[in-house]
């Protein structure tokens, strides 16, 4: 593992900025997760199986011939020797050509297979007049297939883009966990500074020993707050790692002087590649999803056009020319032939109307769904649209009283050293602004991460 490591260190070497090469960019990190993560890679496997489906469906208009030889001799008796060769073509409206060559001889042949010597050839036609006739099963199936390979293709882009967002969420947790350790970290070192100084004076004999306490108290709550992060971050840091692979499905481990990059609210907009202008122009009818539940919906047309065309009775007329000889279209004509009419029309047809209600429901309830998603999507866009503007006002108000905060500490530190303030005060402005700096953090990671699902949404339009 440790020379994954290293080879995981020289390959982040590249193309990151030679000022800093611990810094692991957002843009870098969604590069590698495209590239190598394995559910990436199994997503394309969807559009595979869509492809092979169809395959299989046009399987079922593929030409077929068929040999069917019987024979029997017994007691020295050749009872009969029966040769049927068949070659058949279906077509798409129910139709289906066939040519035929038949040889039968023996002397217990049933007469309606006598045939002259040298054979009989056959070619005709037979059509589904009512039911199969405008829609069967091999039509549905092949339909529905060409529209699963579609509902294939944007599921495999719906699922890639999940991954991905994903993953964005791991990296703006681990940004967030990392300034708070920061955070923690700075304040530390203002308590051990701040009881040094207290201690000194405590010697000097110019502050009491009850400050001395209550600086050692402030200092071990900063440890304790500065431990509880370190373990957050850890663990923020090895989510974020279930997304970081090399080629042949290598796991990879951060080493502990990879950090974040702490720019990256100002640089969103150009790793991600948006602008919040481009919520205007979203389409929800365009949206994947959306898209993916159409291709659905029409699966469930098909099949309801199905369920409707068997209502019909079944009509199969069968007409084929004869012919002992075959030089040529003119060896057949209409004084030979063998045809046939099949009629099958069941009573009550309970079976086929019980499927055709059911089709029918299904279709209600695809379009509830969709339309429970068209409006869960709009307002999604509009959520996000409010989330970028709020917490961006937010961001400018926290940052400001940081600010103030910040003065106000350092204005009471100036008169606690004149005598005059008191360290309670301090540590209590101190309090204060930690849970500004915090309150910052968690809003600037609100804003990353209504940046995160802009970006998925503009990922998943068609």
């Amino acid at each position: 593992m440790k020379k994954l490591f290293v080879l995981f260190s020289v390959i982040l070497s590249f193309g990151i900025s030679s000022q800093n090469n611990n810094i692991l960019s957002l843009s870098e990190y969604i590069g590698y997760v495209k590239e190598f993560h394995p559910i990436v890679k199994q997503a394309r496997l969807v559009s595979t199986e869509g492809e092979i489906k169809l395959l299989k469906a046009r399987g079922a208009f593929d030409p077929k011939i068929s040999v069917d030889y019987n024979q029997k001799k017994f007691k020295k008796s050749e009872y009969f020797d029966k040769l049927n060769t068949t070659f058949k073509i279906p077509t798409w409206y129910g139709i289906e050509f066939k040519a035929n060559y038949e040889q039968n001889s023996g002397i217990f042949l049933n007469p309606e297979s006598n045939v002259p010597n040298e054979g009989l050839y056959s070619a005709g036609i037979s059509v589904s007049l009512a039911r199969g006739l405008l829609m069967n099963k091999r039509m549905a199936t092949l339909k529905q297939a060409k529209l699963y390979t579609q509902q294939a293709k944007a599921k495999q882009t719906l699922l890639v883009n999940s991954i991905l967002h994903d993953a964005i969420i791991a990296y703006f947790e681990w940004l967030k966990n990392y300034e708070i350790q920061n955070t923690y970290n700075d304040f530390l070192n203002n308590a051990e500074n701040r009881f040094n100084i207290v201690k000194k004076s405590f010697n000097a004999g110019d502050k009491p020993a009850i400050d001395t306490l209550e600086a050692n108290i402030n200092l071990k709550n900063r440890k304790l707050d500065l431990e509880k992060s370190n373990l957050k971050y850890i663990k923020s840091k090895l989510k974020l790692s279930n997304f970081l692979w090399l080629e042949g499905n290598l796991p990879l481990e951060l080493e502990s002087h990879i950090i974040p990059d702490t720019e990256t609210s100002t640089t969103i907009d150009t790793a991600l590649n948006i602008n919040k202008n481009m919520l205007q122009d979203i389409d929800v009818n365009n949206h994947l999803k959306i898209r993916s539940l159409d291709y659905k919906r029409q699966g469930l047309l098909v099949n309801k056009r199905l369920k409707l065309n068997n209502l019909l009775p079944r009509v199969d007329l069968e007409y084929n020319f004869l012919s002992p000889k075959i030089n040529g279209l003119t060896d057949f004509d209409t004084n030979n032939y063998k045809g046939g009419l099949n009629v099958y029309v069941p009573l009550f047809l309970r079976k086929e109307r019980a499927e055709f209600k059911l089709a029918k429901l299904k279709l209600q309830d695809i379009d509830f769904v969709i339309s429970a998603s068209k409006v869960e999507l709009n307002n999604k866009i509009k959520t996000i649209e409010n989330e970028i503007s709020s917490t961006n006002a937010q961001s400018d108000l926290l940052l400001n009283l940081v600010k103030d905060y910040k003065k106000l500490i350092k204005a009471e530190e100036r008169m606690f050293i004149l005598g005059e303030g008191s360290l309670f005060r301090i540590n209590y402005r101190e309090v204060k602004l930690i849970e500004t700096r915090l309150k910052l953090i968690n809003t600037k990671n609100k804003y990353l991460k209504s940046k995160a699902s802009l970006y998925q949404i503009l990922n998943n339009q068609e």
